[in-house]
């Protein structure tokens, strides 16, 4: 692998992630869609797949909501896929995999957990 190769998928990958963004803020009109925003977006060398990571603003603890947005996202791939085409110039447009990212979940509930342990430790007057 060479250095030129992973900046190239760096550059297409931040390529994908304004042109999905765009296509959820105009093209797609799903209800279950409105309020989300695309986190992160990786793909290996080889350009063949996309991951890309997705957050609901709002109700985003909600997992029936976070089902129902990915199921949305999926029903929608074909179409954000074919408006990738000429925008990234590749012969082979990659596939697309959307997953919802936890991350700020889980960060925030340790958090929590911490701050939970500093009130437990605090000595008591």
């Amino acid at each position: 692998m060479t250095n030129e190769t992973g900046l190239r998928a760096r550059r297409v990958a931040a390529q994908v992630r304004a042109r999905i963004t765009e296509a959820l803020a105009r093209e797609v009109s799903d209800p279950a869609l409105a309020g989300l925003v695309v986190s992160d977006v990786t793909l290996p060398d080889d350009l063949g797949l996309v991951w890309v990571k997705v957050r609901l603003l709002v109700g985003g603890e909600d997992e029936k909501k976070r089902r129902t947005a990915l199921r949305s996202l999926e029903r929608a791939a074909g179409r954000i896929r074919r408006g990738l085409g000429p925008s990234l110039r590749l012969k082979r447009v990659p596939e697309l995999r959307f997953v919802y990212d936890t991350g700020p979940d889980a960060s925030d509930r340790v958090e929590e957990l911490l701050a939970e342990i500093r009130a437990d430790t605090k000595p008591k007057e």
